[in-house]
């Protein structure tokens, strides 16, 4: 377990966090833990452990049976398991849709999606529509249209877990360059062990229902990590230890 360090300002921070639905499932019981701009911290669990819900309940859409959460939602990025991109719109319009939501004004949100776009590597796209984009495309567009906002919190719902694995990976060096840009607090989710241990600077295992926090991992990779890290030994001796926690969790 991580020491706690009493100079860090968390950006986000879950205390004594429960919640139990209506039909007396309880889903989450007693979750603490804080992310701080800049940690990228990953949480690993059952199918079922509550590790959405988390995510929820940061975002305002859900509100614990107990506990509390103490977050900035004014500006606060969440990308989803699926892109929500409008068919209608192209990956320009898009990408300016949740600043135009905010009341950003046109000349304003337009610059902020152009450069959104050109971070996530669609310049030559901006003007298709989503039919004409692959899976990992339209994950970028749904990236930019969050990176518009300058989110000092993002939370990331198993956004890549629908692409096949190569596309994954690169989606994985994309987020990991605009964690290293953009300095924001990212809470990510995965059922991935070794996306997890990539992408992060903390790892959290959950129980099973109802969920915990049963282990910590600090992650003691140096930014920027290099897809050849996936084959290196001591990656992989942290990818086990992790794995044999979720074993455990599951018991």
């Amino acid at each position: 377990m991580t020491a706690t360090d009493t100079t860090r300002t968390d950006s986000l921070a879950f205390n004594g966090i429960g919640m139990t639905f209506p039909d007396g499932t309880e889903a989450i019981r007693e979750a603490s833990f804080s992310v701080a701009r800049g940690e990228f911290v990953t949480i690993v669990g059952p199918s079922g452990c509550g590790k959405s819900t988390l995510l929820k309940i940061a975002s305002g859409l859900l509100e614990p049976t107990a506990g509390t959460v103490t977050v900035d939602r004014e500006r606060l990025g969440y990308v989803f398991q699926d892109a929500t991109l409008l068919p209608w719109r192209n990956v320009l319009g898009n990408v300016e849709l949740l600043a135009e939501l905010h009341g950003i004004d046109k000349t304003e949100r337009r610059r902020l999606a152009l450069e959104a776009i050109d971070m996530v590597g669609l310049t030559s796209f901006q003007g298709h529509y989503p039919r004409s984009l692959s899976g990992g495309m339209k994950m970028r567009a749904s990236l930019a249209r969050t990176l518009t906002l300058k989110p000092p919190v993002f939370l990331f719902d198993e956004p890549f877990g629908a692409v096949d694995e190569i596309t994954r990976e690169h989606l994985n060096d994309e987020t990991q360059r605009l964690f290293q840009t953009e300095g924001f607090a990212g809470l990510f989710i995965t059922h991935s062990i070794a996306e997890a241990v990539f992408m992060s600077t903390r790892v959290l295992v959950m129980s099973a229902r109802p969920g915990r926090i049963v282990a910590e991992f600090d992650v003691p990779f140096d930014y920027p990590r290099h897809p050849e890290l996936r084959f290196d030994p001591e990656f992989a001796a942290l990818c086990g230890e992790v794995s044999k926690e979720l074993r455990g969790s599951h018991q």
